[in-house]
């Protein structure tokens, strides 16, 4: 079984996974207060795919990435929506589930909400008041920072340095500006509510995820993901509440890197989101899959129609490489070729090097860039047995698959032409009918018609 680093947040060391265990993964998802939008889709596709190296490579790897349904935003964009709260979360949580389902990736093993863990919740936050550390002021119930020793670890902040931001809770119910909220009473215009021995309420946001992690992975589990943006207040307050209640918690903490518009974060709250279901539309699934692994996890990765076009002209590269390799024999790969023979191939070898990039960190660029120099070398070779297979494995490897398999993924705007052609047949337009064949032959793609009807197959 190959080593597996990773680099870990809290301590800034490199770490290496314990294969001996159950690589318990917990990804933090989203808050569904409206459909998401790219940025959300990183740490999505890069915990999918990271668990799905490690399962490749023999690891027991279990993917939970949990819905906050419950939370201040949620309250306020129902109101906006003039819905209900439960039913826009409902809503908004399908759309979620509908959107990164186009990626293609598969689910995650478990996506706990927020609103089926509140007796877990209700539980914890007790224990933490009858140990001390923390207390219920007007109905609300507050984690006392300063009665755990280690905030802001993994941070690297002073405690007097933070702020709690919008989710912290009433300042006037709090002993210390420092403390957050675990529990928040009932409030006006809020619409639901669940018991508890402090009165009718609701979880405030850091608290459910010490209590969906530890249900679904156990109190000690392998990482933590998520994105950088969570470092502080969310992650923190995770490490503070769950050890404070004698839980190990994380052993590793995975960041990855926000997704930049305009050099600036993309978020809900700053205007700036470019949706996940308008990108997958423009670009469709594997440009956007392969946009979002062209950088380090751990970088910020820039926006933009340049970078999706050049994700787009990737993609199209890889389908070429299969279009015309794929006719050819596929060459068989000896034992003694295979990584580590005495004959190893080139393919061979570009495979073990891509395993190696994604077992370091999970450099997806690395690994992605060995994917191309094993198209370049087999591309200027009459013949290079293995390379077909072995691209075709890296790309499954990396959410890429279908473009092996011949399953192109088309141009949304080529798809709305040719149901523009249909249209213009059936009203014996044949001149427009015509024009727009001609568009899509421009757009790259071939019209055939058969008694199944006509469909686009792309011009090698």
């Amino acid at each position: 079984m190959r080593e597996v680093r990773i680099r870990d947040t809290l301590s800034g060391a490199v770490q290496t996974l314990d294969a001996g265990h159950e690589v318990g993964i917990y990804a933090c998802g989203p808050t569904v207060y409206s459909r998401i939008h790219i940025g959300n889709a990183r740490p999505f596709v890069v915990f999918s795919l990271f668990a799905r190296f490690l399962r490749s490579e023999g690891y027991k790897a279990r993917l939970v990435v949990n819905v906050t349904d419950i939370n201040d935003k949620i309250y306020a964009a129902a109101a906006r929506a003039g819905e209900g709260s439960a039913k826009f979360a409902e809503e908004m949580t399908a759309a979620y589930v509908e959107d990164t389902d186009r990626l293609g990736l598969g689910r995650p093993d478990a996506e706990p909400k927020a609103t089926e863990t509140v007796d877990g919740i209700v539980e914890l936050i007790a224990q933490l008041v009858e140990s001390g550390n923390a207390y219920e002021s007007g109905g609300d119930v507050y984690f006392r920072v300063r009665s755990f020793p280690g905030y802001g670890k993994l941070s690297n902040r002073r405690p007097e340095d933070m702020d709690q931001g919008e989710e912290a809770g009433s300042a006037s119910l709090k002993e210390e500006r420092l403390d957050f909220a675990l529990w928040k009473s009932t409030k006006e215009g809020e619409d639901t509510s669940w018991e508890s021995p402090w009165g009718p309420g609701r979880p405030a946001w850091h608290i459910e995820c010490s209590v969906m992690a530890e249900r679904e992975l156990g109190a000690s589990f392998a990482v933590h993901g998520g994105g950088s943006d969570l470092v502080f207040p969310h992650h923190e307050n995770e490490i503070a509440q769950s050890e404070a209640a004698g839980r190990p918690f994380a052993h590793v903490w995975m960041h990855n890197g926000m997704v930049d518009a305009a050099g600036e974060k993309m978020s809900k709250s700053e205007g700036n989101i470019f949706q996940l279901s308008e990108a997958l539309d423009r670009y469709g699934r594997e440009a956007v899959v392969a946009y979002l692994i062209s950088g380090h996890y751990r970088q910020p990765l820039a926006f933009g129609e340049l970078p999706m076009e050049e994700a787009v002209a990737r993609v199209e590269r890889l389908r070429n490489f299969f279009r015309t390799q794929g006719g050819r024999a596929a060459g068989v790969v000896s034992p003694e070729q295979q990584p580590g023979g005495s004959g190893e191939t080139p393919p061979a070898a570009r495979l073990e090097a891509f395993r190696e990039a994604l077992a370091d960190d999970f450099n997806t660029p690395r690994a992605m860039a060995e994917v191309f120099e094993l198209v370049g070398e087999a591309n200027r070779e009459d013949e290079l047995p293995g390379a077909v297979e072995a691209v075709a494995e890296m790309l499954e490897l990396v959410g890429l698959g279908s473009i092996a398999a011949g399953q192109d993924d088309a141009d949304p705007e080529a798809e709305r032409l040719l149901q523009e052609r249909q249209d213009a047949r059936a009203a014996r337009d044949f001149a427009r009918a015509d024009a727009i064949r001609d568009r899509l032959a421009e757009l790259g793609y071939e019209v055939r018609d058969s008694a199944e009807g006509p469909r686009l197959v792309p011009k090698s």
